[in-house]
């Protein structure tokens, strides 16, 4: 069934084709020298020409929903050129969802099982204790020591019996909590969020700045990267764990607070946090340090009568293809602990 909206998309489409430049056939065709010259460029303007004609806001969802349908109609050389630079962005993450949800079904079943078992040998334990129970009543009735005898080897026999299936069954609960612990392990391994700071995790963000690295070395564009912890002056003026906990989970939250849609916010250990600002030279990484410096300087803590200004120390360091994701890290933590060092300045860049 074509809706009203469908016809409006085709009759739209079609006449897009008509003026500027597309991509028909796996060939980009005619256009003006100003206008982008890349494959996914020339695509994107194309989508984004349509929303305009179609007076529809170009929101990321409208935007998404226009480039499925019109990558559509291109052919298959096209969709296959842009979908390898999709890749890039989109990796495996269906894929990971499903392994993970398919290990926590595992994981479940083991856990059903092992208390299926507890409950068995519950009931065998009660049996043995019955089994007891009455060898004790009988021996209290006995007329001699012969028939004592023959009771109490009946109650051995009973008792070994019962010992073997005790020593078969924990045998197999300990199988079955070896496969489970094996299974939560493997969850926690593919994790992406740190649930105590709420923000993702140390491995989601070594695999971002993968991925973003990947892409700078494609389309040449500027991201930074800066990393943050609570200032030496702040933390000596803390004795209680509990109480730095809290100062770090604030830091966390301003984190978020500040960064945008697109920006990666991340716990990297230790009380560290990183952010990972795409599309954002040094420059603009610079003012984003200086807006959450004041921000975090503008909270204040009160421990009992003792009232605290919460203080942070920054790193900044633009990403660079040509160094390891560790190079980086480490460089930009450096800039991190020299701003520490510096009382004055608000962060420190890593110059490589």
């Amino acid at each position: 069934m074509t809706t009203h909206s469908d016809k409006k998309f085709q009759h739209n489409a079609a006449s897009r084709l008509e003026s500027g430049k597309s991509i028909q056939g796996g060939v980009i065709q005619g256009g003006s020298a100003s206008t982008p010259n890349s494959d996914l460029e020339i695509f994107s303007k194309e989508v984004l020409d349509a929303l305009i004609s179609d007076n529809l806001p170009p929101t990321p969802n409208y935007f998404s929903l226009y480039f499925d349908r019109i990558l559509e109609e291109k052919s298959e050389s096209i969709r296959r050129q842009i979908g390898s630079i999709l890749e890039l962005e989109d990796g495996d993450e269906d894929e990971k969802n499903i392994d993970l949800e398919k290990s926590l079904k595992n994981g479940f079943s083991s856990v059903k099982n092992i208390l299926q078992l507890s409950a068995t040998l519950y009931k065998n334990m009660t049996l043995m204790e019955k089994i007891l129970e009455k060898r004790q009543e009988e021996i209290k009735n006995v007329p001699s020591l012969n028939a004592a005898n023959h009771i109490l080897t009946s109650l051995m026999g009973d008792v070994s019996k019962l010992g073997s299936i005790l020593n078969k069954q924990v045998s197999h609960m300990k199988e079955l909590y070896g496969e489970t612990a094996a299974i939560v392990k493997q969850v926690e391994n593919e994790t992406i969020f740190d649930s105590l700071y709420g923000v993702y995790n140390k491995r989601y963000l070594l695999n971002k700045l993968t991925k973003e690295s990947q892409l700078i070395e494609e389309f040449h564009h500027k991201s930074s990267l800066i990393m943050v912890q609570l200032s030496n002056a702040t933390v000596t003026l803390i004795s209680s764990e509990k109480a730095k906990g809290l100062m770090i989970r604030t830091v966390a939250r301003l984190l978020l607070k500040t960064s945008r849609r697109s920006d990666i916010v991340a716990h990297y250990g230790e009380g560290i946090f990183a952010m990972v600002l795409k599309h954002t030279d040094i420059e603009n990484a610079k003012r984003a340090a200086d807006r959450l410096y004041d921000l975090v300087s503008s909270s204040n803590f009160f421990l009992g009568d003792q009232e605290i200004q919460l203080q942070i120390a920054i790193g900044i360091c633009e990403l660079n293809p040509s160094h390891s994701i560790e190079e980086i890290l480490v460089g930009t933590m450096d800039a991190m602990y020299s701003s520490n060092d510096e009382k004055k300045v608000h962060y420190v860049v890593y110059n490589d």
